[in-house]
């Protein structure tokens, strides 16, 4: 029902729980709890733009979504983080667009984690540029000593 990342309660302690009583599928768990000294990450919403403002892979999915995931491995690094420290997704992908596309480029990002993070997907009409096929944010968690 629960795995501890961190088993000793002096430390920051995340817990990937599935309950009895609700859905459970491998792609994501449903609820994370965070406990103890730990560092929050907040990654804004990211696009398919590169360091030059160039968007990437205009009208492909599957390019779009690993350019976002390169930014989002980016801004992880920044705060000194790895995407294996991220606990929530948020996935805002544009209406017609191919969720599992972006999604077999996202397994290729992630793997199979035995804790994968809790996922929020919505459908939306459109995002701030209208090449931006879909955006992500991220909150990652970093237990501390």
């Amino acid at each position: 029902m629960s795995h501890s990342t961190q088993p000793n309660p002096n430390q920051g302690i995340i817990e990937f729980l599935n309950p009895e009583h609700l859905h459970k599928n491998p792609a994501f768990t449903q609820v994370v709890s965070v406990s103890g000294p730990a560092k929050t990450i907040y990654v804004g919403g990211q696009n398919a733009v590169d360091a030059q403002g160039n968007i990437i892979g205009k009208g492909d999915i599957k390019a779009q979504t690993q350019q976002v995931l390169a930014n989002i491995r980016e801004a992880l690094a920044a705060a000194g983080a790895e995407p294996s420290h991220i606990i929530k997704w948020n996935l805002y992908l544009v209406q017609g667009q191919s969720l599992r596309e972006g999604f077999a480029a996202f397994q290729q990002f992630w793997g199979h984690s035995p804790n994968p993070p809790v996922i929020t997907t919505a459908i939306v009409a459109g995002l701030a540029n209208p090449d931006y096929l879909l955006e992500m944010d991220v909150t990652a968690v970093v237990p501390l000593a």
